[in-house]
């Protein structure tokens, strides 16, 4: 992997589900808030469950229902493509499409401290769930405690990137158990 930027710079666009077609296409799950980059992209890097990371040439793109088919150069079966499976698809953070002032993208909310209005810490986003609901829930582990906050404006007062930290809003029942 010489020359390749290392994986803390690489952001998760999408996950290999199974095989699709017996030419070695790929169905795979979008994990972007723009799909339309999909039939662009020529390479990406493919991560799977081990750890090894791969530069994968992308020949063809389509949608099929709510997912992407890949083909990739040099995956020319089934039992290739099978091989791909759970793999995830990222590409450099620095070719991500910029965001207007004061937006975010979800991955740079991970580590993030989270603080309530009077600057007590509640610990750090260690997760973002996606659970089909009206926003995704932050998870925030701050020692033995866990705390699920919704990425909402309701609860969520400030994000300050440069600051590494994550201002909340604290319900007050919370506050009487911190």
């Amino acid at each position: 992997m010489t020359g390749q930027r290392p994986p803390d710079d690489w952001v998760t666009i999408g996950r290999v589900v199974r095989p699709q077609g017996r030419k070695g296409e790929v169905l795979t799950e979008v994990l972007s808030d723009h799909p339309d980059r999909f039939p662009s992209l020529r390479k990406v890097h493919l991560a799977d469950s081990g750890g090894a990371v791969r530069l994968m040439e992308i020949i063809s793109c389509w949608p099929h229902k709510d997912r992407m088919v890949l083909k990739f150069l040099g995956v020319d079966s089934i039992d290739q493509a099978e091989t791909l499976r759970g793999a995830e698809l990222r590409i450099a953070e620095a070719d991500l499409p910029p965001l207007p002032e004061d937006s975010y993208y979800h991955h740079q909310l991970k580590d993030l401290e989270v603080e309530d209005g009077s600057g007590r810490s509640w610990g750090r986003v260690v997760d973002i769930l996606e659970t089909g609901g009206d926003a995704p829930v932050l998870v925030v582990q701050g020692g033995e405690r866990e705390l699920l906050v919704p990425l909402a404006h309701d609860f969520i007062r400030q994000v300050d990137l440069q600051g590494r930290r994550l201002v909340i809003l604290v319900p007050e029942l919370m506050n009487a158990q911190h």
